[in-house]
């Protein structure tokens, strides 16, 4: 079978593929007038189209088909994450977390973070070709570097909301000497299946451990992500793909 290739548009009904799209449809793949067309509008439908007009910068179509896509998951996979220093990583983990399955995506400015201001433009462009590689309906939400602070205030932010960090608990906040719970929960044990859910990771140097006692103080709690201790793009990958599997 033939592998579909697809081309994102966000107004289907314009009739007429973005630039880029164009330049990749015609100059790379040497499609003309009277082929099919594969079409995303990333929120939530497939088209089929085929080419009515292909010359210079333009690609013009004609809508044969829609057809609406059913969600893969119940829920809202977010995650906010402190970005890496080497901007390489935090590029491959979006590519990947769009490719595994994610709803939103937030940039954090924590305390020791090393990496204050990102392009979103060029992630932008990452998560439209893995959701076209990936062949997802819908298209992840990026959200703009914002302060922890402000993020974890938010009104908006589900119910369930978890926080990722190294340190022991006994450090974040003193148990009773006959409380048990001196462990961090493991975050796959406490994802509900099909709801909303948020995780925080944090920069390379973790968050600061004021910044966990104020996100726990907001309502998120501690978890731990496994035994192994990870740099920030695969914490991240991995706490999207628990959120992704409880949502299987």
């Amino acid at each position: 079978m033939k592998e579909l290739r697809f081309f994102y548009t966000p107004d289907p009904s314009a009739g007429q593929l973005p630039a880029d799209e164009a330049q990749h449809a015609l100059r790379v793949l040497r499609l003309q007038m009277g082929d099919e067309l594969h079409l995303m509008d990333g929120q939530g439908a497939f088209y089929r189209a085929v080419i009515t007009e292909a010359g210079g910068h333009h690609c013009r179509y004609r809508i044969e088909e829609i057809l609406p896509q059913h969600p893969e998951w119940q829920g809202t996979i977010h995650l906010a994450v402190a970005p890496t220093k080497n901007m390489d990583r935090m590029e491959w983990f979006t590519e990947k977390a769009t490719e595994i399955g994610i709803d939103r995506l937030s940039l954090l400015d924590c305390r020791f973070s090393e990496r204050k201001v990102v392009k979103t433009d060029r992630l932008e462009k990452i998560i439209v070709a893995a959701m076209k590689q990936s062949h997802k309906a819908w298209k992840p939400q990026l959200d703009e570097v914002q302060p922890f602070k402000r993020f974890i205030a938010r009104e908006d932010l589900p119910a369930q909301r978890f926080i990722a960090h190294c340190y022991e608990m006994a450090d974040v906040r003193p148990a009773p000497e006959d409380s048990l719970a001196g462990n961090k929960p493991f975050l796959l044990d406490l994802l509900q299946p099909h709801t909303p859910a948020l995780v925080l990771i944090g920069p390379e140097g973790d968050f600061s451990i004021d910044e966990v006692r104020e996100a726990e103080a907001a309502g998120f709690r501690s978890v731990s992500l496994g035994t192994s201790r990870l740099r920030t793009e695969t914490a991240a990958l991995a706490a999207v793909h628990m959120m992704r599997l409880a949502n299987r």
